[in-house]
């Protein structure tokens, strides 16, 4: 007996295996989305932190490296995200995704040009109004997953979100094999994505002392939802920044977040009026608190600490909790090639009980 992965997702992306590599910041470079996609899998580079000029040449990269489709992610309320969209467009990118939704105008003209558009959500509310949006597809996140995340565990809001649209749905947090694959379209998700399990990977551009602390860690409790970075949720490993950063005040708070916007502008190339434009949308669309707006610029620049510059006592491990059950640290073409393998043994030995 033969089984075959193709789902809605598959024929959507134009990839081998219903499999996403999420764009994480500073961790989603060319190398590893090239490798992702060259395994079957479809990468998005992260776009939410650079430069235009660099991400014109990340994607350049990219397409020298591979073949396959591929996608860029971007923010809504980044001071380039026009140009962005622009480079997606001038060089025929499979597809987009995001966090909040650009606009009906945006994300018209995305579809319009062939750009497949699809957000990731945490709640069902948000998954409801995205498609209504326009999204093609749309990603769920639950509970587990790492980085900004919702509350509710992926399994329940995964059902939730089925049920309500008519768009494939990708299953995201807590999926690292084939197992989980496999429950994922059980529960009716078109495919699964995968943050933490790729950065945790012989393709990642994580310098080995950070991944030194991921592989440290043994218990799910350690990897902590906390709002001490920028003022919402995020889902990180604990680490001596983290717990400084739990006992310190606002005052503190406040003041690491104006070192990070400098920093933030200096290396995004973004104006200052430009950053004070993006938090004056922030602020206005009521995302986000007057402080959380201030606070906005400390996730990618802690981020960096940990990811580029390897210092993970001084940055940031943004980590889903399946990290906790992660030994090894193998390449894209392995790792897709176990989760395949995995998943089609238990399609066809489930078939067998139920035959």
């Amino acid at each position: 007996m033969t089984v075959a992965l193709n789902t809605r997702l598959t024929e959507l992306l134009g990839c081998r295996y219903p499999i996403i590599q999420t764009a994480m910041g500073w961790v989603a470079d060319p190398r590893l989305v090239a490798a992702t996609g060259n395994a079957g899998g479809f990468g998005f580079l992260a776009g939410a932190t650079i430069e235009p000029q660099r991400m014109e040449a990340a994607i350049r990269e990219t397409q020298a490296l591979s073949d396959a489709p591929f996608g860029v992610n971007f923010h809504m309320y980044q001071a380039n995200a026009g140009d962005i969209v622009e480079l997606v467009l001038k060089h025929r990118v499979k597809a987009v995704s995001y966090s909040r939704s650009p606009g009906k105008a945006m994300i018209g003209r995305l579809k319009d040009a062939g750009v497949v558009c699809i957000p990731t959500v945490g709640a069902l509310k948000h998954a409801v109004k995205a498609v209504e949006m326009g999204a093609d597809a749309v990603t769920i996140q639950g509970g587990e997953g790492g980085g900004h995340t919702g509350s509710v565990p992926t399994a329940l809001l995964l059902a939730q979100v089925v049920d309500a649209v008519q768009v494939p749905v990708v299953a995201a947090g807590g999926f690292k094999d084939g197992r989980g694959l496999v429950a994922a379209l059980a529960l009716g998700a078109s495919g699964i994505a995968m943050g933490t399990r790729f950065l945790m990977s012989a393709d990642s551009p994580v310098p080995p002392a950070t991944l030194a602390r991921y592989l440290a860690v043994r218990d799910p409790a350690a990897i902590i939802v906390s709002r001490a970075i920028d003022g919402m949720p995020q889902r990180m490993i604990r680490n001596e920044l983290l717990d400084q950063l739990e006992r310190s005040g606002g005052l503190r708070r406040l003041l690491l977040a104006l070192r990070c916007a400098l920093a933030y502008r200096k290396h995004s190339g973004a104006s200052l009026a430009q950053l004070l434009a993006s938090a004056l949308k922030m602020g206005g669309a009521g995302e986000l608190s007057a402080a959380q707006t201030l606070m906005a610029a400390n996730a990618p620049m802690v981020i960096q600490k940990a990811m580029v510059e390897g210092l993970p006592a001084q940055g940031v491990l943004p980590a889903g909790q399946v990290a906790a059950s992660i030994d090894s640290l193998p390449g894209c073409a392995e790792l897709i090639g176990q989760i395949v393998q995995e998943a089609e043994a238990r399609l066809v030995e489930l078939c067998r009980h139920i035959s």
